[in-house]
């Protein structure tokens, strides 16, 4: 076990609420415990049990990693994906700020960011948990997985698994978690497939498409289109997958624009296409919206 420590500065603008309520969604902190300025997460890393603190000060963050540490560099990398440092937020304020719909939006939550996961399996196993049920819900099962698990850090917090750790789980331990019959089975061979090194998922520094990612995780049952959708969006930061088939969205276009019939699925597509290549933080922004609604 190992210790790094190391500063990352921040944009004057850097949206530290939005960042922390992402990590913040389980209420009861299994494996992240957050502050107002600070987050702590443990997670598995390298197959050992790690911690990471992240500490925020004016105009920059403060680092410490406990853990198996092979590669420095790509532990900074991780970082800063996990904090959206690598998304052209102003590229995407500036193309838009005249829009009249979205353009107030943009002036009222400029610098906002999508938060990331901390590996890629993370936010794939997430999404395949909340398929078509509520947040709270989610939040439920992954609790018990990660409790399932097992792995504790030496700071006695438990770890979110990583592929192996779910595999060794197994199939009938992940229904007796909650999960469904049919998630429990997607998640299984998702994470034997990956434990095995038959599928490997592209790092987060990577940019895959939908229509790459569809192609490698064609063998396992139970991934659809939304579920890669946002596992791109939360793993690799690809700012413009498509979320139309989000029900908030949905909701979220239909305040934006003022309209009293619910938005389709189709209609809201055909309205998030005028914001490509930046659909995802669309998407985002339309979230924190109603995240802050009064």
């Amino acid at each position: 076990m190992s210790s790094h420590d190391f500063v990352i500065a921040l944009p004057a603008d850097y949206p530290l609420s939005g960042f922390l309520a992402f990590h913040a969604r389980d209420n009861q902190q299994i494996a992240e415990r957050t502050g107002p300025d600070w987050l702590e997460k443990a997670f598995v890393w390298h197959g050992q049990p790690a911690w990471l603190q992240l500490a925020f000060r004016p105009g920059h963050i403060a680092v410490r990693f406990e853990g198996s540490l092979p590669d420095a560099a790509a532990l900074r990398r991780r970082v800063a994906h996990m904090l959206g440092l690598d998304q052209p937020v102003a590229r995407f304020e500036s193309c838009f700020a005249g829009h009249p719909q979205l353009g107030p939006l943009l002036a009222r939550q400029r610098g906002l960011r999508i938060p990331q996961s901390a590996t890629p399996f993370e936010a794939l196993s997430w999404a395949i948990t909340g398929q078509q049920i509520s947040v709270v819900a989610a939040l439920s099962l992954r609790r018990r997985m990660i409790l399932a698990a097992g792995a504790v850090n030496e700071h006695g917090m438990p770890c979110y698994p990583d592929a192996k750790a779910v595999a060794d789980l197994g199939e009938a331990a992940l229904r007796a978690c909650g999960f469904s019959t049919a998630k429990a089975a997607c998640l299984a061979q998702l994470a034997t497939a990956l434990a095995s090194g038959g599928l490997v998922l592209p790092g987060s520094e990577s940019s895959p498409d939908d229509i790459v990612f569809e192609g490698l995780l064609r063998g396992i049952r139970g991934i659809g289109p939304w579920t890669r959708q946002y596992t791109l969006l939360r793993g690799y930061a690809a700012l413009d997958a498509s979320l139309h088939g989000d029900v908030a969205v949905r909701r979220g276009i239909e305040a934006l624009r003022g309209e009293t019939a619910p938005v389709t699925p189709a209609q809201a597509e055909a309205w998030l296409a005028q914001f490509a290549p930046f659909r995802a933080l669309v998407a985002a922004h339309l979230w924190a919206a109603a995240s802050s609604a009064p």
